[in-house]
Order: structure tokens, then sequence, then C-alpha cells
């Protein structure tokens, strides 16, 4: 009695999706769960309330997620639910606790081989044992690929022909690669050293090859789960199967739209194919999304109702749960700078305004855009950190960079032009101005020293003012030391420790987190979908991307793009992935047809009148302004517009928006049109109603009164 009134207490509170996967018969189940559904408590849930009712034993079950963080979310709810005992274990630490626990039979006696933290140092050692001279970001990615290959099941031989079929960017040829590959195994064997990939391999070999090993493994763990299924590789699926030897008691929770990391083996294949692989399987979909407004789900939901392949086969439509709130704001700026600086403005006034600081993110695509943020933050004093990775000048390549061009102020003439100059000093670091290099590590190097370029046009682009007398003053081109000097203040601006501030993070590492009030920034073409999604699998994954950026704002949502990367720079488009923001309609989904309206809007640029920012809003258009700049409304022209239109729309009997929209006369009300072609501007004014309304309109913004215009007898029957 006690027992099924505990389980009926793990019920409470659930909506009817995650009740029907909590409550799904043994046996194979798969949740689809969109970003914010409460997957962790659905999956914790289903766990305790089949523990709770005798139908499993928490010993026997076997919880396996990606992050130490995820899995000890889990055993810590399942605590709270009454449910110790469970294992909650990263691929990685259960393989690891197995093969530990084997050993001594394994190995017949021998000592456990050593586990590498880090494949680098080998792989240097091996790249060099066939003739390559890597450096630290050559090495990464070199290791990467291994990585990727040893995670896909491809031996050393077979590199070549995989790398080939899965259109991997190579950081050198692919045949030198395999040959780095098998030097690096080689020198594993020879220094009794392991890596990650082999403690799995290990695990499944021990469960594969030793039957006494697999019964006594099986029979520990009856009952599996896996956490964001979505992420799999081949090898984790090959342990998997390992630990279930042909039995079906599997969970599984993943969103195949949040599959961003196929650039390191993983694989949404399993998830997508899963209802295939075991016949009568359940399958619930959480489409409740608890985390974040209607608004910002409203354009999750149009970014990627846009997908297409095989991931979007398995698409949830969300369905915010929260209150409504504000409407997403979408931004242009002429140049990066600013909007940098924009954002480092709104960061500070939203935490002047309540928001903490560790409430809110600025999400970019790769850890090269965060010079910038670094830059405007400090300046507007908001501190921050930095998720994931370095800051921008405490990066090892920076600092090397940093050191050559104080050395090359000695060999490089003054008279130089400073971005030539640092080009040139650049050199000294192997950098060069052409086609970035294949591999992420080596292309975020390169990418980083670029942006030292990029710093050096914009400094070059304000030189010093000296003044030479009482009224005269002369312009100094700045020179390779002043940039040097400039470069010294912001590292040490920025070298300023905070114990809490806004995060700066790419949005791979932004994966799982969630804040109040995020700022995408970047979203340019080019940047996102980066130069490198060459195909259209890479570019729907740049899509997803971008998906999970949005879905990680509860409140408050910021999009923008810089038209050129600094003043003056070549013009860019904005992300083909950004859909129409319809402020008039509280967020909902948008479809093909709001998507053709957008490219045709983004044919006419509408700068806001005040402050120059572009819009693309239908509201904002129609007004000419941003929401957050001053209203210049005429109240009486305002009262006779909405007048006369209610005449209209009595005679004509219909809806008083069929004729205008508040935000038509609003616009109309504040723009104050005084010819044909300054009305047919306002969005929502088109061709056909220019003819029916065009004359008396402006009429009425000339001074018309209503009666003038519009007799009331002419509308009577």
């Amino acid at each position: 009695m006690v027992v099924h009134s505990a389980a009926e207490r793990v019920l409470a509170g659930l909506d009817p999706e995650q009740r029907s996967a909590v409550t799904a018969p043994a046996g194979p189940v798969c949740i689809l769960a969109g970003a914010g559904t409460g997957k962790t408590r659905a999956v914790t849930s289903r766990i305790a309330h089949r523990a709770l009712t005798g139908d499993i034993s928490p010993r026997h079950v076997l919880a396996v997620t990606f992050t130490a963080r995820a899995a000890a979310e889990m055993r810590s709810r399942l605590a709270v639910l009454g449910v110790p005992g469970v294992q909650a274990r990263t691929f990685h630490a259960a393989a690891l606790r197995q093969v530990r626990y084997f050993a001594p039979r394994l190995l017949e006696g021998r000592v456990m081989p050593e586990l590498l933290d880090s494949k680098v140092r080998v792989v240097t050692l091996a790249a060099a044992k066939v003739g390559l001279r890597a450096d630290r970001a050559a090495a990464r990615d070199l290791a990467g690929e291994i990585e990727w290959a040893k995670s896909s099941l491809v031996e050393p031989g077979e590199y070549v022909v995989a790398a080939a079929k899965a259109l991997r960017e190579t950081p050198y040829e692919p045949a030198k690669v395999a040959d780095v590959f098998a030097a690096y195994e080689r020198l594993k064997r020879g220094n009794g050293v392991i890596d990650f990939e082999d403690m799995l391999r290990a695990a499944v070999w021990g469960i594969e090859e030793h039957a006494d090993v697999a019964e006594q493994v099986r029979g520990q763990y009856r009952h599996l789960v896996v956490d964001e299924y979505q992420d799999v590789n081949p090898l984790q699926q090959r342990l998997l199967d390992a630990w279930l030897g042909g039995r079906d008691d599997l969970t599984v929770v993943g969103d195949a739209s949040q599959t961003i990391y196929s650039f390191t083996g993983a694989t949404s294949s399993y998830l997508v194919d899963f209802p295939r692989r075991y016949r009568g399987a359940t399958v619930v979909r959480l489409v409740r999304d608890y985390r974040s407004t209607p608004q910002v789900v409203g354009l999750a939901n149009a970014v990627i109702s846009q997908a297409r392949g095989a991931e979007a086969r398995l698409r949830l439509e969300l369905h915010g749960q929260r209150p409504p709130g504000p409407e997403p704001e979408l931004r242009i700026f002429t140049d990066e700078p600013a909007e940098a600086n924009a954002v480092a403005a709104r960061c500070r006034a939203l935490i002047d305004g309540g928001t903490p600081a560790r409430e809110i993110a600025v999400l970019f695509r790769t850890n090269a855009q965060s010079e910038a943020y670094e830059k405007a933050l400090t300046e507007a004093a908001v501190p921050y950190v930095v998720q994931g990775a370095e800051r921008f000048f405490e990066r090892p390549e920076v600092r090397q960079a940093m050191i050559a061009l104080r050395a090359a102020t000695r060999s490089i003439p003054g008279e130089t032009p400073l971005p030539a100059a640092v080009v040139e000093g650049l050199a000294a670091v192997g950098w060069a101005p052409d086609t970035p290099p294949a591999g992420g590590a080596a292309r975020e190097r390169w990418e980083a020293l670029a942006a030292l370029v990029q710093l050096a046009e914009e400094y070059a682009a304000t030189p010093e003012v000296v003044p030479i007398g009482e009224a005269v003053a002369i312009e100094r081109p700045v020179t390779l030391g002043d940039f040097n000097e400039e470069l010294a203040r912001r590292a040490a601006q920025q070298h300023v420790p905070t114990v809490e501030g806004v995060t700066l993070a790419s949005l791979h590492s932004a994966k799982g987190l969630e804040w109040d009030a995020v700022f995408l920034v970047g979203l340019a073409e080019g940047t996102l979908p980066t130069t490198y999604a060459k195909t259209p699998e890479q570019v729907e994954e740049e899509r997803r991307l971008l998906y999970v950026g949005i879905t990680r704002a509860r409140e408050w949502l910021w999009l923008s793009y810089a038209a050129a990367r600094s003043p003056g720079g070549r013009a860019r488009r904005p992300s083909r992935f950004l859909p129409q923001l319809d402020r008039s309609g509280g967020g909902e989904r948008a479809g093909a047809g709001a998507a053709r309206r957008t490219e045709r809007r983004r044919a006419q640029v509408v700068s806001c009148r005040i402050c120059g920012a572009t819009l693309l809003a239908g509201a904002d258009r129609k007004l000419g302004r941003c929401p957050t700049c001053p209203s210049d409304l005429d109240e009486e022209l305002y009262e006779r517009l909405h007048e006369w239109r209610q005449r209209v729309a009595g005679a004509q009997k219909v809806p008083a928006y069929v004729v205008f929209t508040d935000a038509t006369l609003t616009a109309l009300a504040e723009r104050k049109p005084g010819r044909t072609e300054e009305l047919i501007a306002i969005a929502g004014i088109g061709p056909r109603k220019l003819g029916l309304y065009g004359d008396t309109v402006l009429a009425l913004v000339a001074g018309a009164g209503v009666d003038e215009v519009c007799p009331q007898k002419s509308f009577e029957i």
C-alpha cells in the first residue's frame, strides 16, 4: 500500500505525454523529447515508478548519458524520488568501471594499462614518426580525426576510404592521416597505454568474447536507459548492444533536431531507426515546452519547420506552456563592432533592470568571434565568463602572435600601412591571409589570428590626432607600435577575473544549458551557416545549431548580425535560416509563405528612422522604427484615422482591421506621409489599398476632417 502510494506520487504533476512515457510497459521505449519538455523528469520518473511498483530493482538499472553533470542530475532526482542505488553514469565511466572490475580475469593478472587523458602528445610523436611536424593545433585536429575513426569503428587501413565516404575535411592528405593513425596505435601499444575509445572497445571485447563476463554484466544490468540518444556513435552503440545481449528492456531519450555533433562521429540514425529496429516499440513525443515563452517557442518552431533530411522526420512542434513574454528581437547593424557595442549596452540595461548577469548569455558560432564581445562588455563594465574556451587574449596562439608583432616593430618599416604590417608580422607564427586550413582546431587558430588583422583594420581607420599648435592639428597614421600598445591595453582589461558574469559561449558548448536572456549574434551567411558547410547534411546541422541556440532562452531573445565585419567592409547577407518575426501573430509558426515574404522584404531594406538599425519584423517595418525607440505619434491624426476607418468598415460591413490594422494606423500617424511614394513605402499598404484609400488618407494626413473626406450620410442605407 505504501509502495503504491509512493508510485502515485511519482506520477503527480506529470503532463499526459510524460505520464505515457513513465507508465509505458517494459520493453523498447523511445521518448522523443523536445527542448524544455522535461525529459530528465520523465526518464527518472519512469525508472522510479517501475522500481516503486516492483517491476524492477534499482540495482539492475544502468542509465547512461554523455556528461558527468547530467549523470549526477539523474542520481540526485532518483534519490529525491526515493529510489537510490541506480547506476547513472557516462558511457566512459560505465565502461571504465567494468573494465577495471574484470581486468584480472581479462588480462590474466597483468596490470591494466594507463588511461591517456589526452591524445595530443602521443599524436605529435606519431606525426613526427611519419615525417609530419604538427603544431598543437594540427595535433589536435589529427587527434580529432583518430577519435572520429575509432568511434566509427574504422581501422587505420580503412581510414582513407571511410573518410572519403564521410566527406571528411581532413587536416592533411587522407593517406598521411592514416599513417599518423597507424603510428599512434603502435606508440600506444609500445608504451602500454590506452585511450578512451580503447576502453570502450575493451568493454565490448570483454562481453562479446567472454561468456562468463557477458553473463555477469547482463545479470547485473537488466534494464538500460540512454539519454541524448541522438548523440550516440557506432562504438557506443556497439557497447550498448553488448550490454543488452539481444534483450529489449531499453528506454532511449532524444531529440533529432538537436543533433549537432556529427563531426565527432555521433549519429541520430539509431534514434531515427529505433521503431524499425524494435518492432512494437512504444514511441512517446514530449512537446510541451516548460522552459521558454510561447514567443521563443514559436520562433524555434519556425526555424526547424524548414529542416530537411532524415532528422526532420522526427521533428517536434513544441507548444509553449509559460505565460507570454516579449517578442524576439531581430536587429541588423552596420558592422561587428556596432553589433557588439549594442549587445553590451543591452546587457548593461538588463543587469541594471534586475536580471542577474549569470542569467544572460551571448552565443556565437565560433570561439574566434568572442573578442569583440569581450572588449565591448569590458568597456560597458559588464562582467563576463567564457564557457568552454579561453578568453581571447589568453589563447596560446594569440599570446604568441602578440610576441611576434612586438618583435616585428624592429624589422618592418614604420611607414608600412598597419594591416599590411600585422599580416607581415603574423607570418612569423605561420599565419597567411589565404584559405583557412582544414581541421577544426587549426581553422580556429587561423580565425583567431585573422581577428587580429581585423582589429588592425578597425584601429587603422581611426588615425591619431596630433596637436601642433593652438588651433592646428594633424592626423598621424597609427603604427604597429601603437597597435601593440592597444592590444596590451585590451588584454589587461579582459584579464580581470570575474566570479559571476554574462556567459560568452559557442553554440556547441551551450548545449544543455539555459538562461533568462540570450543573445544570438553573428547570424550572417558564411558564419551561420559556416562557409565550411558544403553538403546538404552539413547545412542542416547548421540550422539545428541555430535551433539549439534559440531554445536556450527562457524569456528574452535577441538575434542579430552585422552587414559587414568591419566598418566599410564587404556587405554580407543575413543567415538563410532567419524567418520573418511576426510581432502581430503571437509567435505562431511561420510557414513557407512567410518565408517567401521574408525574402521579398529583405530585398527592400527598411531602417529605423530614429537609430538607423535595419528592421525585419513586420510591425517594426510598418512603424519605421525599433520598438524600443521613442514614438512620435500624432495623437490627433491617429484619432481622425481611427474614426475614418470605423466609418469605412461599417459601410463595407467588414472588421476594421480589414481596412487597415492598428499597426498601419499607428505608422500613418507617426510617419505622416505627404506623397504617394511615402504612403506605399509603409508595409501593409499595397497597390489595391492605395487605389481604394490612398487619396483619402493623404488628405487626412494633410489636415482634412473626417466629415470632409467621408461624409456620414454617404454610409447611410
